[in-house]
Protein backbone atom coordinates (compact mmCIF):
# COMPACT_ATOMS: atom_id res chain seq x y z
CA UNK A 1 0.00 0.00 0.00
CA UNK A 2 1.44 3.18 -0.69
CA UNK A 3 1.90 5.22 2.16
CA UNK A 4 1.62 8.69 0.56
CA UNK A 5 -2.00 7.71 -1.32
CA UNK A 6 -2.76 6.31 1.80
CA UNK A 7 -2.62 9.68 3.83
CA UNK A 8 -4.01 12.20 0.85
CA UNK A 9 -7.08 9.58 1.00
CA UNK A 10 -7.22 10.30 4.66
CA UNK A 11 -6.83 13.95 4.42
CA UNK A 12 -9.62 13.86 1.77
CA UNK A 13 -11.57 11.87 4.33
CA UNK A 14 -10.79 14.60 6.95
CA UNK A 15 -11.88 17.30 4.66
CA UNK A 16 -15.31 15.94 3.31
CA UNK A 17 -15.67 15.16 7.40
CA UNK A 18 -15.30 18.99 7.98
CA UNK A 19 -17.89 19.57 5.19
CA UNK A 20 -20.11 17.26 6.81
CA UNK A 21 -19.76 18.68 10.20
CA UNK A 22 -20.65 22.32 9.14
CA UNK A 23 -23.68 20.92 7.98
CA UNK A 24 -24.42 18.74 10.58
CA UNK A 25 -23.52 20.83 13.32
CA UNK A 26 -26.39 23.31 12.55
CA UNK A 27 -28.97 20.16 11.75
CA UNK A 28 -28.06 18.67 15.08
CA UNK A 29 -28.61 21.66 17.45
CA UNK A 30 -31.93 22.45 16.03
CA UNK A 31 -32.92 18.95 16.16
CA UNK A 32 -31.36 18.12 19.63
CA UNK A 33 -32.04 21.32 21.27
CA UNK A 34 -35.02 23.04 19.25
CA UNK A 35 -36.90 19.09 18.89
CA UNK A 36 -37.50 20.33 15.18
CA UNK A 37 -36.85 18.16 12.38
CA UNK A 38 -35.44 20.10 9.16
CA UNK A 39 -35.63 18.09 5.88
CA UNK A 40 -34.81 21.57 3.96
CA UNK A 41 -31.27 22.03 6.15
CA UNK A 42 -29.53 20.84 2.45
CA UNK A 43 -31.03 23.29 0.81
CA UNK A 44 -29.67 26.03 2.79
CA UNK A 45 -26.15 24.15 1.81
CA UNK A 46 -27.55 24.71 -1.82
CA UNK A 47 -28.53 27.96 -1.24
CA UNK A 48 -24.89 28.89 0.33
CA UNK A 49 -23.47 27.28 -2.40
CA UNK A 50 -25.25 29.15 -5.34
CA UNK A 51 -24.58 32.45 -3.55
CA UNK A 52 -21.24 31.66 -3.18
CA UNK A 53 -20.46 30.85 -6.09
CA UNK A 54 -22.11 33.64 -7.80
CA UNK A 55 -20.94 36.53 -5.39
CA UNK A 56 -17.38 35.40 -6.07
CA UNK A 57 -17.80 34.99 -9.43
CA UNK A 58 -19.21 38.66 -9.87
CA UNK A 59 -16.53 40.56 -6.72
CA UNK A 60 -13.64 38.01 -6.78
CA UNK A 61 -13.54 38.34 -3.30
CA UNK A 62 -13.96 35.47 -1.73
CA UNK A 63 -14.18 36.44 1.84
CA UNK A 64 -17.61 38.22 0.98
CA UNK A 65 -18.79 35.63 -1.17
CA UNK A 66 -18.28 33.61 2.46
CA UNK A 67 -20.00 36.35 4.29
CA UNK A 68 -23.00 36.68 1.48
CA UNK A 69 -23.79 33.02 1.40
CA UNK A 70 -23.77 33.03 5.19
CA UNK A 71 -26.19 35.88 5.57
CA UNK A 72 -28.39 34.67 3.02
CA UNK A 73 -28.53 31.17 4.19
CA UNK A 74 -29.34 33.03 7.44
CA UNK A 75 -32.12 35.09 5.67
CA UNK A 76 -33.97 32.04 4.58
CA UNK A 77 -33.34 30.27 7.93
CA UNK A 78 -35.33 33.07 9.63
CA UNK A 79 -37.98 33.02 7.01
CA UNK A 80 -38.33 29.05 7.57
CA UNK A 81 -38.21 29.49 11.15
CA UNK A 82 -40.87 32.26 11.07
CA UNK A 83 -43.18 30.15 8.81
CA UNK A 84 -42.75 27.17 9.19
CA UNK A 85 -41.21 25.83 11.95
CA UNK A 86 -43.09 28.01 14.52
CA UNK A 87 -46.42 26.95 13.74
CA UNK A 88 -45.00 23.58 13.70
CA UNK A 89 -43.30 22.97 17.06
CA UNK A 90 -45.96 21.53 19.09
CA UNK A 91 -46.91 19.11 16.33
CA UNK A 92 -45.32 15.63 15.91
CA UNK A 93 -42.37 15.49 13.78
CA UNK A 94 -44.56 13.74 10.82
CA UNK A 95 -45.72 17.17 9.65
CA UNK A 96 -42.45 18.86 10.37
CA UNK A 97 -40.48 16.10 7.86
CA UNK A 98 -43.30 16.66 5.18
CA UNK A 99 -43.71 20.37 5.35
CA UNK A 100 -39.59 20.79 5.63
CA UNK A 101 -39.62 18.01 2.49
CA UNK A 102 -41.73 20.19 0.52
CA UNK A 103 -39.74 23.41 0.97
CA UNK A 104 -36.66 20.97 0.00
CA UNK A 105 -38.24 19.99 -3.27
CA UNK A 106 -39.56 23.22 -3.60
CA UNK A 107 -35.99 24.90 -2.99
CA UNK A 108 -34.91 22.52 -5.90
CA UNK A 109 -37.07 23.96 -8.31
CA UNK A 110 -36.42 27.45 -7.52
CA UNK A 111 -32.76 27.21 -7.48
CA UNK A 112 -33.09 25.80 -11.35
CA UNK A 113 -35.23 28.69 -12.18
CA UNK A 114 -32.73 31.76 -11.13
CA UNK A 115 -29.84 29.72 -12.01
CA UNK A 116 -30.33 26.59 -14.29
CA UNK A 117 -30.37 23.50 -14.36
CA UNK A 118 -26.46 22.99 -15.36
CA UNK A 119 -23.61 22.77 -12.84
CA UNK A 120 -22.52 26.48 -12.01
CA UNK A 121 -18.76 26.14 -11.86
CA UNK A 122 -16.04 28.56 -9.20
CA UNK A 123 -12.98 29.02 -9.26
CA UNK A 124 -10.50 28.45 -6.17
CA UNK A 125 -9.14 32.03 -5.29
CA UNK A 126 -6.01 32.13 -6.53
CA UNK A 127 -3.96 33.27 -3.65
CA UNK A 128 -4.78 29.29 -1.23
CA UNK A 129 -4.95 27.59 -5.34
CA UNK A 130 -1.44 26.04 -4.71
CA UNK A 131 -0.06 22.95 -2.84
CA UNK A 132 1.78 22.04 -0.33
CA UNK A 133 4.20 18.75 0.90
CA UNK A 134 2.79 16.83 3.69
CA UNK A 135 3.77 13.56 4.59
CA UNK A 136 5.85 13.08 1.09
CA UNK A 137 2.96 13.77 -1.01
CA UNK A 138 1.39 17.55 -2.38
CA UNK A 139 -1.98 18.53 -0.74
CA UNK A 140 -4.23 21.15 -2.08
CA UNK A 141 -3.67 23.99 0.17
CA UNK A 142 -7.51 25.52 0.04
CA UNK A 143 -8.79 21.41 1.33
CA UNK A 144 -6.71 22.43 4.37
CA UNK A 145 -8.08 25.57 4.95
CA UNK A 146 -11.03 23.59 4.62
CA UNK A 147 -9.83 21.62 7.45
CA UNK A 148 -8.97 24.66 9.37
CA UNK A 149 -12.18 26.32 9.23
CA UNK A 150 -13.99 23.20 10.10
CA UNK A 151 -11.87 23.04 13.64
CA UNK A 152 -12.23 26.85 14.08
CA UNK A 153 -16.19 26.39 13.99
CA UNK A 154 -16.25 23.07 15.60
CA UNK A 155 -14.83 24.52 18.60
CA UNK A 156 -16.61 28.60 18.41
CA UNK A 157 -20.42 26.53 17.97
CA UNK A 158 -19.08 24.05 20.88
CA UNK A 159 -18.15 26.82 23.10
CA UNK A 160 -21.26 29.39 22.44
CA UNK A 161 -23.55 26.35 23.37
CA UNK A 162 -21.67 24.69 26.50
CA UNK A 163 -19.82 28.41 27.74
CA UNK A 164 -21.89 31.47 27.38
CA UNK A 165 -25.60 32.65 28.50
CA UNK A 166 -27.10 32.44 25.16
CA UNK A 167 -25.90 28.60 24.63
CA UNK A 168 -27.55 28.34 28.86
CA UNK A 169 -30.48 30.35 28.14
CA UNK A 170 -30.88 27.76 24.74
CA UNK A 171 -30.42 24.92 26.84
CA UNK A 172 -32.65 25.87 29.63
CA UNK A 173 -35.39 27.10 26.82
CA UNK A 174 -35.34 23.66 25.27
CA UNK A 175 -35.85 21.73 28.69
CA UNK A 176 -38.71 24.00 30.18
CA UNK A 177 -39.05 27.23 27.84
CA UNK A 178 -42.75 27.85 29.80
CA UNK A 179 -39.85 28.00 32.92
CA UNK A 180 -37.60 30.01 30.99
CA UNK A 181 -40.33 32.63 29.81
CA UNK A 182 -41.46 33.41 33.21
CA UNK A 183 -38.01 34.56 33.99
CA UNK A 184 -38.16 37.29 31.19
CA UNK A 185 -36.33 35.46 28.89
CA UNK A 186 -37.49 35.61 24.58
CA UNK A 187 -37.39 32.51 23.75
CA UNK A 188 -38.61 32.96 20.38
CA UNK A 189 -35.49 34.80 19.93
CA UNK A 190 -33.49 32.47 21.21
CA UNK A 191 -35.05 29.65 18.56
CA UNK A 192 -34.51 32.25 15.85
CA UNK A 193 -31.30 33.06 16.46
CA UNK A 194 -30.13 28.71 16.70
CA UNK A 195 -32.26 28.69 14.07
CA UNK A 196 -30.19 31.40 12.02
CA UNK A 197 -26.78 30.34 13.33
CA UNK A 198 -27.14 26.38 12.02
CA UNK A 199 -28.69 27.88 8.87
CA UNK A 200 -25.19 29.94 8.21
CA UNK A 201 -23.35 27.10 9.28
CA UNK A 202 -25.13 25.38 6.47
CA UNK A 203 -24.09 28.19 4.29
CA UNK A 204 -20.42 27.94 5.07
CA UNK A 205 -20.13 24.67 4.25
CA UNK A 206 -22.24 25.19 0.88
CA UNK A 207 -19.69 28.12 -0.26
CA UNK A 208 -16.18 25.96 0.99
CA UNK A 209 -17.80 22.72 -1.02
CA UNK A 210 -18.63 25.10 -4.05
CA UNK A 211 -14.84 25.48 -5.92
CA UNK A 212 -14.29 21.78 -5.57
CA UNK A 213 -17.86 20.12 -5.88
CA UNK A 214 -20.12 21.54 -8.82
CA UNK A 215 -22.89 23.88 -7.80
CA UNK A 216 -26.36 22.72 -8.85
CA UNK A 217 -29.51 21.86 -7.89
CA UNK A 218 -30.42 19.44 -5.48
CA UNK A 219 -26.73 19.22 -4.08
CA UNK A 220 -27.89 19.41 -0.81
CA UNK A 221 -30.15 16.40 -1.16
CA UNK A 222 -27.57 13.54 -0.73
CA UNK A 223 -25.27 15.52 1.75
CA UNK A 224 -28.41 15.73 4.20
CA UNK A 225 -28.81 12.49 4.06
CA UNK A 226 -24.81 11.79 5.50
CA UNK A 227 -25.73 14.73 7.82
CA UNK A 228 -29.10 12.45 9.15
CA UNK A 229 -26.16 9.41 9.84
CA UNK A 230 -23.99 11.77 11.51
CA UNK A 231 -26.00 13.15 14.11
CA UNK A 232 -27.75 9.61 14.84
CA UNK A 233 -24.15 8.16 15.13
CA UNK A 234 -22.68 11.18 17.18
CA UNK A 235 -25.72 11.85 19.15
CA UNK A 236 -28.37 14.36 18.56
CA UNK A 237 -27.42 17.36 19.85
CA UNK A 238 -23.89 17.16 20.46
CA UNK A 239 -21.53 19.14 19.25
CA UNK A 240 -18.44 17.52 19.33
CA UNK A 241 -20.39 13.92 18.87
CA UNK A 242 -21.68 15.60 15.35
CA UNK A 243 -17.69 16.29 14.87
CA UNK A 244 -16.46 12.81 15.90
CA UNK A 245 -18.84 11.15 14.11
CA UNK A 246 -18.63 13.01 10.58
CA UNK A 247 -14.75 12.54 10.88
CA UNK A 248 -15.17 8.89 11.32
CA UNK A 249 -17.97 8.68 8.23
CA UNK A 250 -16.06 10.57 6.02
CA UNK A 251 -13.10 8.74 6.94
CA UNK A 252 -14.70 5.18 6.58
CA UNK A 253 -16.27 6.17 3.46
CA UNK A 254 -13.35 7.77 1.40
CA UNK A 255 -11.20 4.89 2.36
CA UNK A 256 -13.78 2.38 1.23
CA UNK A 257 -14.28 4.10 -2.01
CA UNK A 258 -10.58 4.26 -2.70
CA UNK A 259 -9.11 0.88 -1.71
CA UNK A 260 -12.17 -1.73 -1.37
CA UNK A 261 -12.37 -1.81 -5.46
CA UNK A 262 -8.17 -2.75 -5.52
CA UNK A 263 -9.27 -5.63 -2.73
CA UNK A 264 -12.07 -6.70 -4.50
CA UNK A 265 -10.18 -6.84 -7.89
CA UNK A 266 -7.71 -9.19 -5.86
CA UNK A 267 -10.39 -11.76 -6.51
CA UNK A 268 -12.88 -10.46 -8.85
CA UNK A 269 -12.69 -9.30 -12.08
CA UNK A 270 -11.98 -5.49 -12.77
CA UNK A 271 -15.35 -4.43 -13.49
CA UNK A 272 -17.17 -6.22 -10.95
CA UNK A 273 -15.02 -5.39 -8.41
CA UNK A 274 -15.27 -1.52 -9.54
CA UNK A 275 -19.08 -1.84 -8.95
CA UNK A 276 -19.27 -3.87 -6.01
CA UNK A 277 -16.64 -2.00 -4.38
CA UNK A 278 -18.28 1.42 -4.96
CA UNK A 279 -21.38 -0.58 -3.32
CA UNK A 280 -19.97 -1.45 -0.44
CA UNK A 281 -18.47 1.89 0.20
CA UNK A 282 -21.41 3.54 0.21
CA UNK A 283 -23.09 0.95 2.57
CA UNK A 284 -20.44 1.07 4.90
CA UNK A 285 -21.18 3.86 6.59
CA UNK A 286 -25.08 2.34 7.06
CA UNK A 287 -23.37 -0.66 8.81
CA UNK A 288 -21.83 2.19 11.45
CA UNK A 289 -24.93 3.52 12.22
CA UNK A 290 -26.68 0.24 13.15
CA UNK A 291 -24.14 -0.72 15.11
CA UNK A 292 -24.14 2.39 16.85
CA UNK A 293 -27.77 2.28 17.25
CA UNK A 294 -27.67 -1.37 18.32
CA UNK A 295 -25.18 -0.96 21.19
CA UNK A 296 -25.08 3.03 21.62
CA UNK A 297 -28.86 3.96 20.75
CA UNK A 298 -28.38 7.48 21.92
CA UNK A 299 -25.28 8.05 19.94
CA UNK A 300 -21.78 7.91 21.22
CA UNK A 301 -21.38 11.10 22.72
CA UNK A 302 -25.18 12.13 23.20
CA UNK A 303 -26.67 15.31 24.79
CA UNK A 304 -28.90 13.30 26.86
CA UNK A 305 -26.49 11.81 28.79
CA UNK A 306 -25.07 15.37 29.72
Amino acid sequence: MNSSLFLSQLLNGLQLGVLLFLLSSGLTLIFGIMNFINLAHGSLYMIGAFVGAATYNASGSFLFSIAAAMASAAAVGLIIEHLVARPLYRYDHLYQVLATFGLMMFFNELAIVIWGNRPYFVEIPEVIRGSVMMFGAEYPIYRLLIIVVGVLVAFGAWFLIQRTRFGMLTRAGATSSSMVGVLGVNIDLLKKSLFMLGAALSGLAGTLAGPILSVQSGMGDPVLILALVVIVVGGIGSIRGALLAAIIIAIIDTLGRAYLPHLLGLVLAPAAANTTGTALASMLIYILMAFVLAFKPHGIMSSAKR
